[in-house]
């Protein structure tokens, strides 16, 4: 063992989702040894303990893993569980810590961030119940790398990772684990496979898009192998350190291979694609997108179909910035939905509790109490089963849905890249403009409230502040706006626009069509074309 000096680095202070930056600040000298042992100097009683420990691919993937590898037999961890060649999804993470009783978990990932040599890398720490730490453990991490003055390291060859096995390093036990077979057990037990098998052998026609990441080789051994998809059904399947150059971001900008697939004129019936490191799903009839709004609450009311949930569901959880579709749905079950903070966090306390069953994001993140972390391929599978047991297309579950609940009008206006000064600036003359807005009439919207969202966890009684503005209307429309904590690279404004129409003679309208009024509001209020400098989003979704 080595004991390294060393000297702190301003800025690793962990985001909603680890610690993100450019590759090329990981590769300075120290910085990855100073963090991780930051993180183990802000835990106790890990001697002898277990760790899992995988990534999405990206680059940097495999220097990191070797390093944290010697840290950890340093530090005193008994054993680490390690995916073959590093690779682990970030639910595979959080359902091997679950089914393992592991102390906790490093995932190295900056989620639907571009891969590459110039491009992101993150890591981030998972306590044991397999979720992303809370706030108290991030701000223990980030206290550390101030302070910190030395790591500790074992001087040792690279761990051969390409073989499953048992090696030892140090006093640390090595387990070398299969990647896929842990995280494809556990789906087995959650929904009707040999549904899934018979909807296949009937000629039902999908295709998956892993967007060259983790979830590859995932999608190709449960849809390919395990459901009998025909061969081909898992597009993009090979993790690569790049991503093939693109932006595993599973939206519509993003995904534009699957989108251009799923509105051409020989379309599969079911499209579905995943980020970089799986916990996000997009979901796609033929020419027909769901928002993720909609695929929460449409999972829910179809849960009772599901074996894993047929037996009901103790609640609902959503992010704020996520519409109000499974409100409706939980009010009509007769069950709680709790609206929380952007961050998948906010959810782990809930489901520890039992209070909920369910949870979501707007963006493109769906969930449930089968692990801690959210899961763009089991959303997949949820769909799939339910598209086996009712017989239709994804186009009229969806429209049945708005019909039984009316539909919330929905979308994220994303602007990135924003000078960070001058989104802040945006954000604080929203501030000023908070004790006057409300009574205020903009054409037909007269607005009832605005605030800086706040929220109190019902079971610990922490308090999260300034989670996001919320302009809300008389009519139930609202607009939010938030600086997003995802990105490496100046700051990320999100507009999110919503409103609700009972009326199904309306429900056609295009989304932006239905929601244009909203928009030229959110433009006067904000000013966000005179802050941002940008005609118009980066990304709609």
């Amino acid at each position: 063992m080595k004991t390294i000096s060393t000297t702190s680095f301003q800025g690793q202070k962990p985001g909603t989702s680890g610690l993100r930056k450019k590759v090329k600040v990981f590769q300075q000298p120290h910085y990855l040894e100073n963090f991780v042992q930051s993180i183990f100097n802000s835990l106790e009683g890990f001697q002898g303990q277990t760790l899992v420990l995988g990534g999405d691919g990206r680059y940097y993937n495999k220097t990191a893993i070797q390093t944290i590898l010697k840290m950890a037999t340093a530090n005193g961890f008994g054993r680490v569980l390690v995916g073959q060649h590093g690779l682990l999804s970030t639910p595979a993470v959080s359902a091997i810590i679950r089914k393992y009783s592991a102390f906790g978990g490093i995932i190295l990932s900056a989620s639907h961030n571009p891969g590459g040599p110039h491009e992101d890398f993150g890591i981030k720490y998972n306590i044991s119940n397999g979720g992303p730490a809370p706030e108290n453990v991030t701000e223990a991490i980030y206290q550390h790398t101030l302070s910190i003055q030395e790591y500790h390291i074992v001087d040792a060859p690279d761990v051969d990772l390409s073989r499953l096995g048992n090696l030892t390093l140090g006093q640390t036990q090595i387990q070398v684990i299969d990647s896929v077979a842990d995280y494809a057990d556990l789906m087995e037990t959650l929904f009707d496979f040999d549904q899934i098998r018979q909807l296949f052998k009937s000629g039902f026609t999908m295709r998956f898009d892993a967007m060259h990441a983790i979830t590859g080789p995932y999608a190709r051994i449960i849809l390919e192998e395990t459901l009998g998809a025909p061969a081909g059904t898992v597009i993009n399947g090979t993790p690569l350190e790049d991503f093939g150059g693109g932006h595993p971001d599973p939206n519509l900008t993003y995904a534009h291979e699957l989108v251009k697939l799923m509105y051409g004129d020989a379309a599969p019936q079911f499209g579905a694609a995943a980020d970089g490191d799986g916990d996000r799903n997009m979901i796609l009839g033929t020419r027909f997108f769901v928002t993720p709004s909609d695929s929460l609450a449409i999972l829910a009311a179809n849960a009772h179909l599901i074996p894993d949930y047929k037996t009901g569901l103790a609640g609902i959880a959503r992010s704020m910035p996520t519409s109000a579709a499974a409100d409706r749905v939980a009010e009509a079950m007769g069950i709680d939905c709790y609206e929380t903070p952007t961050g998948w966090k906010f959810f782990g306390n809930l489901l520890d509790a039992g209070k909920v069953t369910l949870c979501g994001e707007e963006s493109f993140g769906t969930g449930s109490n089968h692990v801690r972390e959210k899961d763009g391929l089991w959303a997949v599978l949820f769909w799939l089963n339910i598209l086996a047991a009712r017989s239709q297309s994804v186009e009229t579950i969806v429209r049945e849905h708005w019909a039984k609940y009316g539909r919330n009008f929905y979308s994220r206006h994303d602007y990135e890249g924003v000078d960070s000064q001058r989104a802040n600036d945006l954000i604080q003359n929203l501030h000023h403009q908070m004790t006057d807005l409300p009574n205020q009439k903009f054409g037909a919207y007269q607005i009832e409230f605005c605030d800086d969202f706040s929220y109190i966890d019902p079971t610990d009684h922490s308090i999260s502040t300034n989670q996001g503005i919320r302009i809300g209307f008389q009519d139930g429309s609202r607009i939010v706006f938030r600086l997003s904590g995802t990105g490496v690279e100046g700051a990320t404004l999100r507009v999110y626009l919503e409103s609700y129409e009972p009326d199904s003679t309306k429900h056609h309208l295009d989304a932006q069509v239905a929601l244009k009024e909203l928009i030229g509001i959110a433009e006067t209020i904000a000013q966000i074309k005179k802050y941002t400098g940008r005609e118009a989003p980066t990304v709609i979704t």
